[in-house]
């Protein structure tokens, strides 16, 4: 099979730490050349001196916040100019949780406006790069609540609903480009996010963190949570030739947690 991604560019965001960071690396060990994103330029720098240590590749780094839209595209625009962007990853933080009831307008416009309206800000500068080349993938990293409702996080099931629709949408337009759009759902991962969620619902309920930790691992097959380098493989295949009839998908990389197929 063919896992080579040298002479490609990838485009990673929220590359800074987490799921991001992780999907940077190994595209990096594919070959790719990688630019990684986000708001943090002394976490994007650190990341960048991970990539760094591989050979004959160029790496690059885009200080942006999702919050301001219309900087971030110019950022990218610029980018483009100069090579194209054959990868794209999208991924960004979620929304606050709490339940949906609770959420004010502004809080479902704002995860609208970070997750939806960015990925299809950055996919739209990007696309004339891969059109031309004839190679294109677009990965967006969500959730498993595009299955099944998490509970407690009423904005982000929302909004991930909204992303996948959006993504299936585009790869029907787009396939016959070359161009496939998938999106990973990670499960319970050991990240930043997973570590809000715990520590909100040890405040919640007053129960030991190890009891909440051992009540969602209880909840994988597997029963562990995922390192961040699992997700990325994921990821990581998708992005590669190897891929290529893989088009319009959801992909659970959660141990076996949501029920339905």
């Amino acid at each position: 099979m063919n896992f080579s991604l040298i002479g490609k560019n990838a485009l990673v965001g929220g590359g800074s730490a987490g799921i991001g960071r992780a999907v940077a690396l190994e595209l990096a060990l594919l070959g790719a050349n990688v630019t990684v994103l986000a708001r943090t330029e002394s976490s994007l720098i650190a990341t960048k001196d991970m990539l760094d240590t591989s050979l004959g590749q160029k790496h690059g780094l885009l200080v942006a916040d999702y919050a301001d839209s219309l900087s971030m595209q110019m950022k990218v625009q610029m980018l483009v100019t100069q090579f194209p962007v054959h990868i794209l990853v999208n991924n960004t933080g979620g929304p606050a949780g709490g339940p949906l009831v609770d959420a004010k307008e502004e809080d479902l416009l704002d995860a609208y406006h970070k997750h939806l309206i960015c990925n299809h800000l950055l996919t739209k500068t990007v696309l004339p790069g891969m059109k031309e080349t004839g190679f294109g993938r677009i990965i967006n990293i969500i959730s498993t609540s595009v299955k099944e409702p998490i509970e407690g996080l009423g904005v982000s099931n929302t909004t991930r609903w909204a992303v996948a629709s959006w993504a299936k949408t585009l790869s029907i337009e787009l396939g016959c480009f070359g161009i496939t759009v998938n999106n990973v759902l990670p499960g319970f991962t050991q990240t930043a996010r997973l570590e809000e969620i715990i520590e909100k619902r040890v405040a919640k309920s007053g129960t030991p963190r190890a009891a909440v930790e051992a009540g969602l691992m209880d909840q994988v097959p597997l029963k562990r949570f995922a390192l961040p380098e699992e997700v990325a493989a994921a990821a990581a295949f998708l992005a590669t030739p190897a891929a290529s009839y893989i088009n319009g998908i959801n992909l659970p990389v959660d141990g076996g947690r949501t029920k339905s197929l």
